[in-house]
């Protein structure tokens, strides 16, 4: 029965990595539009990487530019070239997957900022996660638990619970996991990582009262998936609990990770959104287009 089910998952990862080598890679890539005025600015990179612009700090979260991530092409293209950012003051990971901790994106941002500015930006991971990212070139790591937050002028940085797993091989459970909420000023915005529906969705409302919901809708089938990610219909409970003002869509249509079909789960969103009444909170964003809040 064993040899039975491995050779069942085998043939359906076979299939994955097959179709995506096959599709023609799509999307366009703009330049970022710099924010001003204290104003908060949200570009959509791709998967669940974004650049955001907040308290006149430059960050990235979560950053993937990979053409390939390990056997499975990229569909869609990054929204944004490295070149074309600005330096950054931080760089922030929501756990090991390499689908979210690229090390070689990580390095070229850091590498990027220090050609332009003589510094290289701090990046902030879960901990036990500062082994895999300290000989990249930041200036400085900075590792949190769960509900530790990291403070810079007007810029808070909170580290929040996730129902996920955090290993980078096949054994090393030790590291930690999660999303973000980012505070400053008027401005709040969650970043959830990797995560399925879990009854800490709640609680981050509740605590940090996010006002923009980054929320993963992507990689959902087969239904064990939802066991560590939100399906659609998933994210909009999740946004529902946490009382956000805006979900934006991420995780989704750059690499073909599960079996649903790559436009489904922006249909499902749209679907499950105007079912619940909060079609109008929904904010997909095209890759490389700057949004300001």
């Amino acid at each position: 029965m064993l040899n039975i089910t491995i050779r069942r998952k085998a043939k359906q990862f076979s299939k994955l990595v097959r179709h995506s080598a096959l599709t023609p890679l799509t999307g366009e890539v703009r330049r970022p539009v710099l924010a001003s005025n204290g104003d908060l600015g949200l570009t959509f990179i791709g998967h669940s990487s974004f650049f955001l612009q907040m308290a006149g700090k430059n960050i990235v979260i979560d950053p993937n530019f990979a053409r390939w991530l390990v056997v499975l092409k990229r569909q869609r293209r990054p929204g944004v070239r490295i070149k074309d950012l600005p330096p950054l003051d931080y760089v922030l990971v929501t756990h090991a997957h390499m689908d979210h901790l690229h090390k070689p994106s990580l390095r070229a941002l850091a590498r990027m900022t220090r050609r332009k500015t003589g510094r290289a930006p701090k990046i902030i991971v879960p901990h036990n996660v500062r082994d895999l990212v300290f000989a990249l070139g930041y200036e400085e790591v900075i590792e949190l638990e769960w509900w530790q937050a990291h403070r810079d002028g007007k810029l808070s940085v909170t580290h929040t619970p996730a129902r996920h797993w955090g290993a980078r091989m096949i054994r090393d459970y030790h590291r930690g996991y999660g999303g973000y909420v980012l505070r400053a000023g008027g401005h709040s915005l969650y970043h959830a990582g990797d995560t399925a529906y879990f009854e800490g969705f709640r609680e981050i409302g509740e605590r940090l009262r996010p006002e923009i919901a980054l929320l993963p809708i992507g990689a959902y089938d087969p239904p064990s998936f939802r066991n560590v990610h939100t399906s659609p219909e998933d994210a909009v409970r999740a946004f529902l609990d946490m009382g956000a003002a805006k979900l934006v869509p991420m995780h989704y249509g750059s690499f073909r990770l599960s079996h649903e079909p790559m436009d489904e789960p922006l249909r499902l969103l749209a679907k499950e959104s105007s079912a619940q009444g909060v079609a109008e909170k929904v904010v997909v964003m095209e890759e490389g287009v700057t949004r300001f809040f």
